[in-house]
């Protein structure tokens, strides 16, 4: 499969990197863990992808040991406990570390990835920097990892409307997650990133969210079977973020990592493209355009509402609609500036 060739190739480009460092004294380097969720474990591709980072964190003076965990809640309070120096999470976890950060994921606020790139862009930028710490954090990274899309085991349910009264599989620690299974009328069933493909598999929900990253390493194609569908809309731009405890680092080390991350954008696009070439084209289903205005504007609403409960950043929010508004400028939004 392509997307394990692209991974194998990281892989490969790490260990000929770590060659080049080899005569650099490890025992003078500073030694800080980094803990990395990855549903797969040491074997899956974010913990791989993450391995690339080291020979580079080594220039730096930094030896990284990486761990690898299966549960996302676990690695982020692990991290919270002083186990880890850094971490790896998605943007819904890392919100809790830096709350702008953590609303990038803010639905319907990306709506692809040209707009995504020109916020990643944005963001990478040294003055820029003071928005990526929070307190004690800062964040060192950001990955995109493509649409968020809805999964659904009966693909004769092809409207939002329809989603009434069916059980979706939501993100508990998420309350913007739930407030949206709500507003439509389904029924939230609580689940993690650890258990909700799992859920979606065996027929406990009929409904769950994911990217395309996530369709092959988590087998949604079990639960999609003959009959399930996926709905081409994308609900957020996913992210991956590095998370790093600021004392633990000399200065200047998270915009270096930022700096880093920012040559690998293309290699993670390429990752996320080829793993929604791996889906099935029957499994795609597509909604009218009438639909799709409809449901961004219902979106902007449900985020409107997260920011003002405190949910969602404002500052975010105004960042991502001038994107949206400088890709469509005559978007009704632009003019009104709710957000």
């Amino acid at each position: 499969m392509k997307l394990l060739k692209n991974i194998k190739a990281l892989s490969v480009a790490a260990a000929v990197s770590a060659s080049a460092v080899s005569g650099v004294a490890q025992a003078d380097m500073m030694k800080r863990s980094f803990c990395v969720w990855d549903p797969v474990g040491a074997n899956g591709p974010l913990f791989n992808v993450m391995k690339s980072a080291k020979p580079s964190a080594m220039k730096w003076g930094i030896d990284l040991e990486l761990k690898a965990y299966t549960d996302e809640k676990i690695a982020a309070e692990d991290f919270k406990a002083g186990q880890c120096d850094s971490v790896l999470l998605t943007g819904t976890r890392a919100r809790e570390f830096n709350k702008f950060t953590g609303s990038l994921e803010a639905m319907g606020g990306i709506p692809g990835n040209e707009e995504m790139k020109m916020i990643l862009q944005t963001l990478t930028q040294p003055k820029a920097a003071k928005l990526m710490k929070s307190g004690e954090y800062e964040v060192a990274g950001i990955l995109p990892a493509g649409a968020i899309y809805l999964y659904i085991r009966d693909r004769n349910i092809d409207t939002v409307e329809e989603l009434q009264g069916k059980k979706v599989a939501t993100l508990d620690y998420d309350q913007a997650s739930m407030t949206m299974v709500r507003h439509v009328g389904a029924s939230v069933v609580g689940a993690s990133t650890a258990n909700f493909a799992g859920k979606f598999n065996n027929g406990s929900v009929d409904v769950a969210y994911a990217p395309a990253v996530a369709y092959t390493p988590l087998e949604l194609y079990k639960g999609l079977g003959e009959n399930g569908g996926i709905f081409d809309f994308s609900l957020a731009q996913m992210n991956f973020q590095i998370i790093a405890r600021i004392d633990r680092f000399p200065e200047g080390y998270g915009q270096k990592v930022r700096d880093y991350t920012a040559t690998r954008y293309e290699e993670a696009y390429k990752l996320v493209a080829d793993a929604e070439a791996e889906i099935k084209k029957e499994y795609w289903m597509r909604p009218s355009q009438e639909n799709l205005e409809g449901y961004s504007k219902m979106l902007q609403e449900v985020r409107i509402a997260l920011r003002d409960e405190g949910v969602y950043d404002a500052k975010a929010l105004r960042l991502m609609r001038k994107v949206r508004c400088k890709k469509n400028p005559t978007n009704s939004e632009c003019a009104e500036k709710r957000e």
